[in-house]
């Protein structure tokens, strides 16, 4: 038996690019099943990529602020997420669950 000794994984070690970034938060959310907690402490993975102080500079919020919103106990506003990833350089979008199906009319 060796005596290897493992780090613990860390996604954000993964994390290179804006590709990489992108096709995580991709992943979270059809993994996620749109749940608010599993997307916020996925920001809070890329968040910790790039410079969290910046970051919480530019969303207007302290660093403990930012970092407690995005932790797995954080229960942050659609506001903050949508700030947080565009300071993050992403895009916050929607796209059908089942394009199956034709929206309802107007006037229904």
């Amino acid at each position: 038996m060796s005596n290897e000794i493992f780090s613990r994984y860390d996604t954000a070690d993964y994390l290179k690019t804006e590709e990489d970034i992108a096709a995580y938060m991709d992943a979270v959310m059809e993994e996620g099943g749109g749940d608010p907690a599993y997307v916020a402490r996925a920001l809070g993975v890329v968040a910790r990529v790039r410079n969290m102080s910046q970051l919480a500079r530019d969303v207007g919020m302290s660093r403990q602020g930012l970092d407690k919103a995005l932790s797995s106990d954080g229960n942050p506003s659609f506001s903050t997420v949508v700030k947080v990833a565009q300071a993050l350089g992403l895009r916050v979008s929607f796209s059908a669950a089942h394009p199956s199906r034709s929206a309802p009319s107007a006037g229904a």
